[in-house]
């Protein structure tokens, strides 16, 4: 019997999920292809799946050269990337891994908040580049801030947003939050807007999956979080304006920031690539063996299902 066709955009880099994919179907690696538009308009409309990823998506142009689609499968919870509305329209089922990356990125967000305040990264350079030998004496390195009672302002109560409240919890930390409503179900103290919730909080970390917001988080939002304030993005780049963020963070505006994701992926600006107020990561939230076994496990559950003509459980459009 004839494989389905899976047309693949975006590597997968656990090789028992490579291995199911190659087993199971007829997969062609887009991203590996010489020419993939002259593949893709000889070979389109024999495709029965896509697989890509939440920063790739898929076009719609692409999408209207593959008559035959029958799913969608994004690995990772971004889905701006995609025409969902045309989607929709087609009654194309378009699936992402909701609920996959939550610990791992609410672990970051705590991780990258606790390095800010420790000047962790700094320390670490301090030591390694022979500093310490030379500048033995305590005050060499600037006191740090304690994370520990910090008050913590989430933007946005989802399912990270409520795990990374678990564990500043655990820490000691008042928390309050803010999103398009207060939710019924959440403890904590719901502030209506994100100035208020800045005003009132020691850090901010955004959790927000808001495809639609942009440069929220803004000159205003970061005068009010303050000279001793930081910020955390483990959500989308874009909702920071990133000039006046690097000019907070150059100014002294805020105390810090740790930042996995960015506006113009992957460059960054340079002013936060150089301050030592800030601590980087390359997107890297979801990105242990754990996470991204139970992503690549979800994009199979999914293809199964759409392929068997049901309507997979991580559907988003169907």
């Amino acid at each position: 019997m004839t494989k389905p066709q899976v047309l693949q955009l975006n590597p997968i880099l656990i090789p028992s999920v490579n291995d199911q994919l190659a087993a199971l179907y007829t997969v062609h690696r887009y991203f590996e292809m010489a020419d993939g538009p002259a593949w893709l308009a000889a070979h389109g409309a024999a495709i029965d799946a896509v697989v890509t990823g939440g920063h790739t998506g898929i076009a719609r142009a692409m999408l209207e050269q593959l008559p035959a689609l029958k799913v969608v499968a994004v690995n990772g919870v971004g889905t701006d990337a995609v025409d969902l509305a045309y989607c929709r329209a087609r009654t194309l089922p378009v699936t992402a891994t909701l609920g996959a990356l939550t610990e791992d990125v609410a672990d970051l967000a705590i991780g990258l908040l606790i390095a800010a305040c420790r000047n962790i990264c700094t320390g670490d350079r301090f030591v390694r580049e022979g500093q310490w030998e030379q500048f033995p004496q305590p005050g060499a390195i600037p006191l740090a801030r304690r994370f520990s009672g910090m008050r913590l302002g989430i933007v946005g109560m989802g399912r990270v947003g409520r795990a990374v409240a678990t564990r500043a919890a655990a820490f000691g930390c008042p928390i309050a939050y803010t999103d398009l409503r207060a939710m019924d179900d959440v403890a904590h103290r719901f502030v209506p807007t994100l100035l208020d919730l800045a005003r009132g909080s020691d850090a901010l970390v955004l959790c927000a999956a808001a495809d639609s917001a942009e440069g929220i988080v803004n000159a205003a939002v970061l005068d009010a979080l303050g000279p001793r304030g930081y910020l955390v993005n483990v959500a989308r780049g874009r909702l920071v304006n990133e000039a006046d963020l690097a000019a907070a963070i150059g100014a002294g505006q805020i105390a810090g920031a740790g930042l996995d994701v960015f506006v113009d992926e992957p460059r960054v600006p340079l002013a936060l690539r150089q301050s030592e107020r800030t601590v980087l990561q390359a997107h890297r939230a979801s990105a242990t063996w754990e996470t991204r076994a139970a992503m690549g496990q979800m994009v199979l559950d999914s293809l199964a299902q759409a392929l068997a003509g049901e309507r997979p459980a991580m559907s988003l459009t169907t």
